[in-house]
Parts: structure tokens; sequence; C-alpha cells
């Protein structure tokens, strides 16, 4: 039987609070201590003996939070911050979906699926349902469902018309248009996707036999192995792209990097209100490296992790890595030494882009989907080849690829 977690609700009186406690309540938590963060006394906190403080962000309340660092940076209490903003209106199923991120998050879970469900990104929405988080912008893999329909369709029971051809295929007899007909006796249209079909099939096994005949001595340096130092070209950077649901993906990243980790960290986080300044002061208080607010002309240095707005991004400069105003961010990481990690809420639109840096020698991972609020980009990366893992996974791959 899972254990009741002790929790620590700060938030604002208003309905981001009750919708926080009513969450709680559904998600398990014994909420042992609720109250105004503005106005709580630091030794009331730290009384109260909670295992997970749960605090809904707004400016005056992210002024208050320092005094609360003795019980918020303790490694036995886990910290969950949510935008009051965006608690005070979540209704419906972001409602149920949230309370299951927070369940999760009380049992020491990363799945945040339903019970009884499949990962999400393998499902398609039924009619009349939303689809899930990891399916709303991503590409679907259509060819496994026709695989899976082609299996079952002699399982579907049917009365068969007098005169109907022989059924050859589920999608054959299936039409966008309630009661159109279906022609299947246009033997010059058949024989054409036939051919069409043969022509696709030569050229894909001829572009295979040209890649098999490829030489690649020439190629670049494996991708396992981290730029030379004194090389011509900048070192890298870890990317962390990351939007709702994502924070504590990224903090957890954050808590466990060492501090004698080499590279810079820069992270994307879509925000509602773009208070990026907010962000860092989050951040700070879940790693022991320096946090900053990237600005233009400033050189991405190692060991140091970087907010990036989204005016900003970054491009080689003098052997070094600077933040530019109106660059592209993923598009000017040097690919062989650079780590791309999607996590819940980033933009699947970026999924293109990180696997082109693959190619190129950039280590590329997502956050695995059931651990996510919105998992639409890792579903996307997996689609596309990629892996993903855990936040502790995703630090082991950076760890093993640049040993601190």
């Amino acid at each position: 039987m899972t254990e009741t977690r002790r929790v620590a609700l700060l938030a604002r009186p208003g309905e981001a609070c009750e919708r926080l406690r009513a969450a709680l309540a559904e998600a398990g938590g014994e909420i042992v201590l609720e109250a105004d963060p503005s106005t709580l006394a630091a030794e009331t906190l730290r009384a109260s003996s909670p295992q997970v403080v749960l605090i809904a962000l707004e400016p005056s309340v992210e002024v208050a939070l320092d005094r609360f660092d003795s019980v918020l940076g303790d490694p036995s209490v886990a910290v969950i911050f949510d935008e009051a903003e965006l608690a005070a209106r979540r209704t419906g199923w972001d409602a149920a979906r949230w309370t299951r991120h927070l369940r999760a998050k009380l049992s020491g879970s990363d799945d945040v699926l339903p019970p009884g469900r499949e990962p999400e990104h393998d499902m398609l929405p039924l009619p009349g349902r939303p689809p899930s988080p990891g399916q709303r912008d991503a590409d679907v893999p259509l060819a496994s469902f026709a695989n899976e329909a082609e299996t079952v369709a002699p399982q579907v029971p049917s009365e068969p018309v007098v005169g109907e051809p022989k059924r050859a295929s589920i999608f054959g007899e299936l039409s966008l248009v309630d009661d159109a007909p279906v022609d299947t006796t246009d033997a010059a249209a058949t024989a054409s996707n036939e051919a069409a079909d043969a022509l696709f099939k030569n050229d894909l096994e001829d572009l295979q036999r040209r890649i098999a005949a490829m030489d690649f001595s020439d190629a670049p340096a494996a991708a396992s192995a981290p730029a030379a130092v004194g090389s011509a070209h900048a070192r890298g950077a870890v990317l962390i792209l990351a939007g709702i649901g994502g924070p504590d993906a990224v903090r957890q990243i954050l808590t466990a990097l060492p501090q004698t980790f080499s590279l810079p960290v820069l992270i994307s986080q879509r925000l509602d209100g773009g208070r990026y300044d907010r962000l860092v002061q989050q951040m700070a208080r879940a790693t022991s490296l320096p946090v900053h607010l990237a600005e233009a002309g400033v050189v991405a240095a190692g060991g140091n992790i970087y907010i990036v707005p989204p005016e900003l991004g970054v491009a080689e400069s003098d052997n070094t890595l600077r933040f530019v105003a109106n660059a592209p961010l993923l598009a000017g990481l040097p690919a062989s030494d650079s780590a791309i990690f999607l996590l819940s809420g980033s933009d699947p639109a970026t999924v293109d882009a990180a696997m082109a840096h693959a190619a190129r020698g950039a280590l590329v991972a997502g956050q695995a989907p059931e651990g996510c609020y919105d998992g639409a980009a890792p579903n996307a990366l997996i689609a596309r080849g990629g892996n993903a893992g855990s936040p502790a996974d995703l630090v082991q791959q950076l760890l093993k690829r640049w040993p601190a």
C-alpha cells in the first residue's frame, strides 16, 4: 500500500489554493499545513515536518521563499512548484491530468498515466475524447495502426453485401463520407497504385544500396569523443528544452549534476508569463552550480547554468559560444560536442532539428513519456528513432559522455 505523504501547501488564499487543495485530497496527500507563504514563519513550516512542499508561485510568493531555504533545500523534502495563474484556471481534463501528475510525484513514481492505460504515445484518441498530451502536435506513426487493423480485420463481424468484391483490406472498405460507395472496380486505378508502390519499393532499395556502399573513412570523429582541448571550434553545451510540466524534470537534472560538470547548461523553458528572472531563482535552489539569466554578448562558460529567454540564441565567436540576440538556439550549438534533451512540454517542432544534430554527433534524448505532463515532443522523438529516459537516466548519459 502506498504511504500517505505529509504535504505543506503554500499558496495565497484564492482559486489557485482551493484547486490545489482539492487536487492534493484526490491524489492522496495528507495536508499538514496550508498557509500563505508571504506571512508564514519559517519555524512554522519546519515544525510541520512536511515530506512534500507544494508551492503556488506568483510574484508576491516568489520574493518570500528565501526564508524557507532551510526546508526547501533539505534533500529529504520534495518541492513541487505550480504557477498560481495556471492552477486557478485548470479544469476538467487538464485538472484530472494534473492530479495524476501530482499523485505520481507524491508516490515517487514516474508514471502519470491513468490506471490500466498503456503508454499514451501508443494510443489513438477515442471519438469524443480529447487526445492525450503525447498526441497533441505529434506525428502519429500510422503504419503501426494500419498493420494492427489488418491483423484484427478478419475478426470484425460483418454482413456481406450481394455482389461485394472480396475484402482485401479493412481500409479498402472505409470512407470519410458516410454512406459514400467505394469504387473497387476501377482496374486502371488499381494498376496505377500497384505500379507506384513498385516504383517506391525500387527507389527505396536503390537508396539502401547506395548508403551501404558509401565510404565513411573521412567522416568526423566518433560521437562519443568530446571536442579536444585546444580545438579550433567552441565547445558545445547541454541544451534542455521544456514547457508545461518541465520544471520538475529540469530541477531533478540540475540537482544531480556535480559541481565539476564541464559544459555550460542552457535551459529553454517556455513560460506563459515570461518571468525568466523568477525561474533563475527557482533553479538556483536546486543546484550547487551557478545559475544566470542569459544576456546577449555573454560567453556560455562551462560549469554554469543559463536560463535562456526566447529572444536569445547562441553562436560561435572567437572559439567561444556566446549568447546572441535574435539568433537560433538549437541550430547554433556545435553538434559534435553538445547534448539536447526534450522534456515535458517542449515544442514538437524542434524534434527534426534535434535529430539532425544527433546525426552529426550530438547526444539527443527525451524525457520518458510516462513521466511527462505533456509528452508530445518526447513521443515524436521516439517515433523518429530517438531514445528517452527518466531525468536520472538523462544525467547518467551526460556523465558517461562528459565525465565530471
